[in-house]
This record gives C-alpha cells, structure tokens and sequence, in this order.
C-alpha cells in the first residue's frame, strides 16, 4: 500500500468514518438512501435531511436497490474526493437503470453548492441538486421532481442553522454522536472552497444545542462532538451572520455567549456525558476555552489544530493568520494549561511555490511539537478559490508525493512515540463497541481520542471502564480493564 492510499485509508477511518447507509428509522411510503462522505459536518448534515424526509413519509433503508430516493452527500474539499461521488453517481445510475427506473437520484452537500447546474446540464446523472443550507426544501424539491422537472436549491443562507431540527441518528454506534454548533466559514484560507460552499460563518443558539445534548444523553448517548468549521468563532448575539465581539452593542454583549461559556454549559447537562469538539483554529482559540477544559473532567483533553504548514511564507501564502511561531505558542500555552492534552494536526504538502526549505520548516515544526497523530494531504488545487485564480500550481506531483511520503513516515514516528508514552498508565476509557479485528475485543477511545482495544468480558456498549494500557502501535492502544 503506497503512502497516499494509507493516508487515504486513515482519513476514511478516523475522521470521516465509513460510508453511511441508513438504518430504518419508522415505516413510511417511500425508501430513502443516503451515503455521506467528507467531513463530520456532512455525517451531521446528513442526518438533518432523513430527519426532513421522515416528516414527509420517507423511511430509510439500507437496500439502495428498494430505495425511491437516493443521495449522495458530497465533499468538495479535494478532487479525488469529487470523483470518487461521480464515480457513485455511476453506480447509482447503473442500478437505476437496470433495476429501479423510477428511482430518484440526488446530490447534497460542497460539491451541490459547487457545481450547481452542471450536474444536471453535464453530468446527466443526477434529479436534484441540494446545497448545505437549502435542505428545508427538499420536500418541495421532491416535488417537482415527481412532477417531470428536474430541482436545484443551493442558495446559501445568512440565517440557516436547523437549530430546532431534531436530528435522526443514524449510522452510528448509539454511543457517540455529531452535534452541529455553526455553520459556514469567514477565514478564506485561500486553498479552502468552503466558505464558497457552506457559506458565510453563523452561530446556532446554545438553549438549542443544551437542549439537543440533554435529549441525546436521555436517548443513552454518553459522548457529543461539538461541530463547526472554526468552532472557536462561536458567538451567539441573537443570531444571523457572526460579528465581532467589539462590533456587539452593549445589550448584545451582556447576552452573548462564547465558544467557552457555551463548552460549560454542555459541560453542565451530565459528568456522564463526554464532550469533544472541532474543529479548532489556532488564531481563534483563547485561553478561556483551555481553562474551561481544565475545569471540567468530562471535557476530553483533546484538540485538533490544523497548521497546514511550518512555513512562515506559506502559511501567509494560505491566509492563515498566524506565524509558525505563534501557533509553537499556542502549543505551548495547551500544554500549560493541559499538560495530559492530545493534538492532532492537518498538513498539507506542495502548496503552491513551496520549496524544500519550506518544507524542511514543515519538519521542523513537527519535530518541535510532535503530534499525536495527523491527517496529511497533497495540496489540490480547487476551481475558484483564490488560490487558484491568483497562483500556478507549480509544484511538480513526484515532489509533493515525496514531500507527502516524508510527512507521513516521520508523523507515524512521532504517533508510536507519543503511544508508547501512555504504557503502563491507566485511562477512562468510553467502550464503543466490538473491535473490528476481533470479536472477543472490545474498543474505545481514552480521554486524548486514542482508539484503544481491550478482552470482552462482562463489559457493556456505551459504559465507562478503567484501562491499563500494555502495549500499542502507531495508531491503536492495547490495554486490560482493571
């Protein structure tokens, strides 16, 4: 397996997990499937939608060949991403056409937003075209479909969070579930597409977010992951587009209600219930938030804070906002704070006109802060982002794969490394489910998001157990329930 595909392969697994196809959630008129790739946001993005269908008579089914409706949500974060959605496009209208002709096939979600029309003026495989924040239309969109014509929303909303939508959980192992904070994105890193997809950056109000936390631990989940592009941004002043604190009036200020203040009130539903969040970025995350995850035990000592490079000259190239030695900082200040605290980090190599000393920077920087684990990409030039319209993309692609393979084999160093550091040392582990090498295992992960695996014994799903972890490889502990 070269480098790219096992990166590939830990992305898949870790962080956007596998494709989901819908368990049945009630009876209904019609089938509905849907597979998500991408980001958390798409996972949750996902279940806002069977949540809107299941209003309008749709049950949901994992036979895609029984389905009446079928979605794709989308990610436009990379190009081997987008072809990876037309080549499902493919396989949806191959069944289609030989086993369902009246089955309806949709997109959602970045690549919706991006494309828009194409797909149905180009592509010719799809019947519906849904941005992110227009999936309160689908019942009509449906419609129109079922009336002859074909449907495209992707207007992006200044106001749109689906705050009061209770979302339908699928997929998942009942234990842990996505819990959406705000929407959209104002930083305009210049190699992103998703303020172009998602939009303008929006905060969702915390009495419904509390509320959806205290519903999800009653239903018998004991961990939520607070989700936003920058989730260090959220500020809630009553609502509509963000503002700066500053810009806030009086009134609003006194009301308002930080990334910090809301992680406490989160905190307070349950001890029983476990609280992660992400994504971070490093120019927006204030001390506040690491004193509050001092504060409270059931906050996991956990942050993932994207760097994307340890070039000074890339990293303004990017429009990151902050120096390598600002966010050495950062770090330094979370061990401070969080002395027992994980990072994780996303890299990019090859950006346009790097050259081996930024790279050889990009080393560096990991050397210097040695991660605990990371998620590595090629950079991929995207249609439209400034990035693309201002700048060639001129680093040859044997280079960024060898920059890539040497990002990869010294973060696996560092990941075994930092395991290795956690032998013999006992952790509160939140069981999750059946190890998938193993039926007599069980797995979960320890306060720093570290997968560990352990003897099944009388332990149950979804319950908090002592571990001592024995042994480890770069990416999974081994450990024993004492």
């Amino acid at each position: 397996m070269d480098f790219e595909n096992l990166i590939e392969k830990e992305i898949d697994e870790k962080r956007q997990g596998e494709t989901l196809s819908l368990a049945t959630v009630k009876n209904g008129g019609k089938k509905m499937y849907i597979e998500s790739y991408g980001c958390q946001m798409n996972f949750s993005d996902s279940e806002i939608v069977a949540s809107i269908l299941s209003g309008v008579g749709f049950s949901t089914t994992n036979d895609i060949e029984k389905a009446d409706l079928v979605f794709v949500n989308t990610c436009s974060i990379r190009e081997k991403a987008e072809q990876t959605i037309k080549k499902r496009l493919q396989v949806y209208n191959s069944i289609k056409k030989k086993k369902n002709p009246a089955m309806v096939v949709g997109v959602l979600g970045c690549m919706a937003e991006r494309l828009k029309e194409k797909f149905l003026e180009q592509e010719k495989l799809v019947d519906i075209v849904v941005g992110p924040d227009a999936y309160r239309d689908l019942p009509n969109l449906i419609r129109q479909v079922d009336d002859g014509r074909k449907a495209v929303n992707v207007i992006l909303s200044k106001e749109e969070t689906y705050a009061e939508i209770s979302p339908v959980r699928l997929g998942g192992n009942g234990v842990t579930a996505f819990v959406s904070i705000t929407r959209g994105c104002d930083n305009m890193c210049t190699f992103c597409v998703v303020p172009f997809t998602r939009g303008r950056e929006r905060s969702r109000n915390p009495e419904s977010i509390v509320k959806e936390c205290q519903q999800l631990l009653a239903d018998g989940f004991r961990e939520v992951t607070l989700l936003g592009q920058n989730v260090d941004s959220y500020l809630w002043h009553g609502g509509g587009l963000k503002k700066e604190f500053k810009n806030l009036s009086k009134k609003e200020q006194e009301e308002s209600v930080s990334f910090a203040q809301l992680m406490e009130m989160v905190a307070k539903v349950s001890p029983e219930l476990r609280i992660r969040f992400s994504t971070s970025n490093p120019q927006d995350m204030t001390d506040g938030v690491l004193h509050i995850m001092a504060k409270y035990k059931n906050i996991c000592n956990y942050i993932h804070l994207p760097v994307q490079s340890g070039s000074n000259r890339i990293l303004k190239k990017m429009n990151r906002g902050y120096t390598k030695e600002e966010y050495l900082q950062r770090i330094e200040k979370i061990h401070e704070i969080l002395p027992d605290c994980a990072v994780s980090m996303d890299m990019i190599s090859g950006f346009c006109t790097e050259t081996e000393d930024d790279h050889k920077d990009t080393l560096d920087l990991m050397d210097k802060v040695t991660f605990d684990f990371g998620y590595m990409f090629k950079y991929s030039e995207r249609p439209n982002t400034p990035a693309q319209r201002k700048w060639k993309d001129d680093v040859k692609e044997e280079i960024k794969q060898k920059r890539l393979a040497e990002i990869i084999e010294k973060q696996m160093a560092h990941s075994l490394l930092r395991n290795k550091e956690t032998i013999g040392n006992t952790y509160e582990v939140l069981i999750e489910g059946i190890s998938k090498k193993s039926t007599e295992k069980l797995y979960g992960r320890t306060p720093q998001n570290k997968v560990v695996v352990f003897d099944k014994k009388n332990q149950k799903k979804g319950t908090y157990v002592k571990v001592q972890i024995q042994d480890c490889t770069a990416a999974t502990l081994k450990g024993k329930v004492i």
